[in-house]
C-alpha cells in the first residue's frame, strides 16, 4: 500500500512540475528590482472562458450524444448516460452545475408553464408505476414554445434504450408530466 502512495504522490508532483508554473509573456519588459507589482498569470487551460451556455448550444451538443447507451448511474459517452447523468454531462460543458439526481432537478432554475417549454429547459416525470408522484426522469426540451412538447433524454426502455428524442403528448410521458424547468 506504502508503494501505492508513493507513486500517487511523484505522479501529483510530475504533474504540479508541468502544469502548475505559470507562464508569462516571455516579451515583457523588465522591472525595476524594488517594484512589488505582481506580474499577471495566463489562465491554464482549465480555466479559459467555457462556451457560452445558449439554449441552441446546449441543444446541438446533447444532439450529439444521440444513440449513446444507456446505463444506470452513468455520466458519460464511453459508459452510456442514465437520464439525470445525460442533463449532467451536456450542463456541465457548458459550466452550468447539474445535480445527478433526478429527485433534485425538479427545483433546479425556474418553473414555467409546459406551453411555454423551449430549448433547453429541463422537464421532469414521474417514475414508471402508476401510483409514483416523485420525479424519476428527466430530459432537456428541443421543441419550440406553441410545437408539441419534444425532449432529448437517456431511455432504460427495454425497446429502443439510451439517448433519444421522445414527444410528451399522446405518450405515457403525459400522464407522468411533472414540471418544466428554466435554467439558462
Amino acid at each position: 500500500m506504502r508503494y501505492i502512495w508513493m507513486t500517487f504522490a511523484g505522479l501529483v508532483a510530475l504533474l504540479l512540475v508541468v502544469f502548475g508554473r505559470p507562464h508569462h509573456e516571455p516579451d515583457r519588459q523588465p522591472r525595476a528590482q524594488d517594484s512589488r507589482e505582481e506580474l499577471p498569470v495566463q489562465p491554464a487551460v482549465w480555466e479559459r472562458t467555457p462556451p457560452k451556455a445558449r439554449p441552441d448550444s446546449v441543444v446541438r451538443f446533447a444532439m450529439q450524444q444521440l444513440g449513446t447507451n444507456y446505463c444506470y448511474a452513468g455520466n458519460t459517452p464511453a459508459t452510456g448516460f442514465d437520464c439525470s447523468g445525460f442533463v449532467q454531462y451536456v450542463f456541465s460543458r457548458f459550466k452550468v452545475g447539474m445535480p445527478h439526481s433526478t429527485s433534485l432537478l425538479i427545483s433546479v432554475g425556474r418553473s414555467v408553464e409546459r406551453n411555454q417549454a423551449r430549448p433547453g429547459d429541463i422537464v421532469v416525470f414521474t417514475g414508471t408505476a402508476a401510483t409514483a408522484t416523485t420525479p424519476g426522469h428527466a430530459g432537456i426540451v428541443v421543441s419550440e414554445p406553441g410545437q408539441p412538447l419534444r425532449f432529448i433524454h437517456s431511455s432504460s426502455a427495454r425497446r429502443e434504450p439510451g439517448v433519444k428524442i421522445s414527444q410528451v403528448e399522446g405518450t405515457d410521458y403525459e400522464r407522468r408530466f411533472m414540471d418544466v424547468r428554466r435554467v439558462l
